[in-house]
């Protein structure tokens, strides 16, 4: 695999751990600080032409100026949008958006014996629903990882299928609508920029593993 497209893919799984980070745990000083205060956020890894993805990175640059004061509009946001207690206003959980009737895409499997088959089980089984969106994208990168460190073409074929195959049927299939929550009810930038961002990214490696 040519060290470009290694990097490439490097770069969104950066973006997805980071997004993926900010929906599942409250935001901490650290997270403000290294992304936002520090400029992270206006040297992205990577740089696309989807519109989505230059929505968020636009949403994202002019989100978050003063640190005590972006902290507490994030943790208001979190426990809006995300936080069990109470009801919250954009649940990022597959379960609560899919209708196997009526989605684009048939849902043939969960989402935990994706993960089962591939023996893969997240430090957080037991305390966060496989179906989170958090944890679906810390799957997706465990799978990018494995991607680029494979040498043999039939096995990358083999396991870009299933990449595309995850995408649609587990983030795709429901990320747009669970966006337009987000979109909806966020009262900053952050996290209009953060739903974006993550809708953008996974369009854009399904678009990737698609072509190669």
């Amino acid at each position: 695999m040519k060290d470009e497209r290694k990097n490439l893919l490097k770069g969104y799984n950066m973006l997805l751990y980071f997004a993926g980070s900010m929906i599942m745990d409250i935001p901490t000083d650290e997270c403000v600080t290294d992304f936002w205060l520090n400029g992270r956020l206006n040297q992205l890894p990577v740089s696309s032409s989807n519109p989505r993805f230059i929505k968020a990175a636009a949403l994202l640059r002019d989100s978050c100026s003063d640190k005590n004061q972006c902290r507490q509009m994030l943790i208001e946001d979190y426990f809006r949008l995300f936080e069990a207690n109470g009801i919250p206003l954009a649940p990022a959980y597959e379960s609560l958006y899919i209708k196997a009737e009526n989605t684009p895409v048939k849902i043939t499997e969960k989402v935990s014996d994706f993960y089962n088959s591939y023996g893969w089980e997240s430090r957080l089984r037991g305390k966060i629903p496989d179906d989170h969106l958090g944890i679906e994208l810390l799957f997706l990168t465990r799978l990018i990882d494995k991607y680029i460190l494979l040498d043999d073409e039939p096995s990358c074929c083999e396991l870009k299928k299933e990449i595309i195959r995850f995408t649609e049927q587990h983030l795709l299939s429901w990320v747009s609508e669970w966006n337009e929550e987000i979109q909806e009810h966020s009262h900053n930038l952050c996290y209009k920029g953060i739903g974006t961002l993550i809708y953008a990214c996974i369009e854009d490696l399904h678009g990737i593993f698609s072509r190669l």
